[in-house]
């Protein structure tokens, strides 16, 4: 981990927390893939994707394995999910977000909790950091990666499950700036969730019409 260490090495001090260029970066592409997808624009996937690739070093490096893991699988779920947005099916939608059914939330809640377990497991034998946390953050942001590809509103809520839980994880292992990060999602994501929201409803309007 030696060589990710000038990544978190901090840069300066403000109010008496430790700035790193992992912090800013990670900070700064974060807010702006975020505030991409609740105004529901494709290019929030490849700001996601060099997002993902600077937060993945930094959890990386502070033996966050999971969220580290998981940061790979949002390059590659955000890649497909470009394609997806691309797509001819998607690209002529006026109205392109879709509510999910109670059954798939079901499902879903059902992949998560399975996903937690497993990986609770695994990190504990890794030696990882607050492996139920970890693992917790991980399974819930795969689901809610699932349903942005999709565009399905119902995103927002998993993604709001997981800003909740990353912030105090995040404060707690010395990384201030990702916590306030996750903040800034927090608030983007009640912003995106009613922008979905009516757009949902615009589509049910053209269906009834």
């Amino acid at each position: 981990m030696e060589v990710l260490a000038p990544l978190t090495a901090p840069l300066f001090v403000v109010a008496s927390m430790p700035m790193s260029a992992g912090d800013i970066l990670g900070f700064l592409t974060g807010v702006i893939c975020v505030w991409l997808t609740a105004r529901a624009n494709v290019w929030n996937f490849p700001t996601g994707i060099l997002n993902s690739l600077i937060l993945g070093l930094v959890f990386l490096q502070q033996r966050l394995f999971a969220d580290a893991s998981l940061q790979i699988v949002f390059i590659v779920l955000s890649a497909m999910g470009w394609w997806e947005w691309l797509s001819r099916h998607h690209a002529q939608e006026s109205s392109p977000v879709f509510a999910t059914s109670q059954r798939e939330q079901v499902t879903l809640i059902a992949i998560a909790a399975l996903t937690t377990l497993l990986l609770w497991q695994v990190l504990v034998w890794l030696k990882g950091a607050c492996p139920p946390v970890d693992a917790l953050i991980t399974a819930l942001s795969l689901c809610a990666q699932w349903q942005l590809n999709t565009r399905k509103l119902s995103n927002w809520a998993w993604w709001i499950a997981v800003d909740l839980i990353s912030v105090p994880l995040y404060w707690y292992r010395g990384l201030p700036l990702i916590a306030g990060l996750y903040v800034a999602f927090l608030l983007i994501c009640l912003k995106g969730w009613w922008h979905w929201r009516s757009l949902t409803q615009t589509r049910l309007a053209e269906v009834r019409a």
